[in-house]
């Protein structure tokens, strides 16, 4: 079996809002995320590393911010998109590894169901998807709350 590795990062400010929209789930918040798209970090960062894996660019590359199409899109769709293009290509994702960090909102009443969605996505079993958070103990613009950074690791593979 061919195996690749993709790793991949995103990262929004907040803004004036009541909701975050992370890993496909809205979490009620004080603060919303400014972005083009729904803002939702995880997917984002996931997007590209699944992308980096094939040597396909970025996220941005492929749904880029100044296109009226992708104002407001759910992010979803977008990851959806991705897979569409790894499975044309033969590929198939055996597991992927995401970290949110973020002081606030808390992210663990929210985990299980981020995961779900994730892997229904993708159309993988739940036990290959995997989603940690944590803060940075106040430090930086994730501890003063003025924004909200996701990581994401996966492995494909090709039969």
């Amino acid at each position: 079996m061919d195996l690749r590795v993709g790793q991949g990062v995103d990262v929004h400010a907040f803004t004036v809002g009541d909701f975050v929209t992370l890993g496909g789930v809205r979490i009620p918040h004080t603060q919303g995320l400014k972005a083009h798209s729904d803002g939702d970090v995880v997917i984002h960062a996931l997007c590209d590393a699944l992308l980096g894996a094939l040597a396909l660019g970025d996220i941005g590359h492929h749904f880029p911010d100044n296109d009226p199409a992708f104002k407001g899109i759910d992010s979803r769709i977008l990851l959806r998109r991705v897979m569409g293009e790894l499975g044309e290509r033969g590929w198939h994702v055996v597991n992927a590894d995401m970290t949110v960090l973020a002081q606030a909102p808390r992210m663990a009443p929210h985990v299980e169901t981020m995961r779900e969605r994730l892997a229904e996505d993708m159309g993988i079993g739940l036990e290959r998807v995997n989603i940690k958070a944590t803060t940075t103990e106040q430090l930086g613009f994730t501890g003063r709350e003025e924004g909200i950074v996701a990581y994401a690791t996966v492995l494909v593979g090709k039969a």
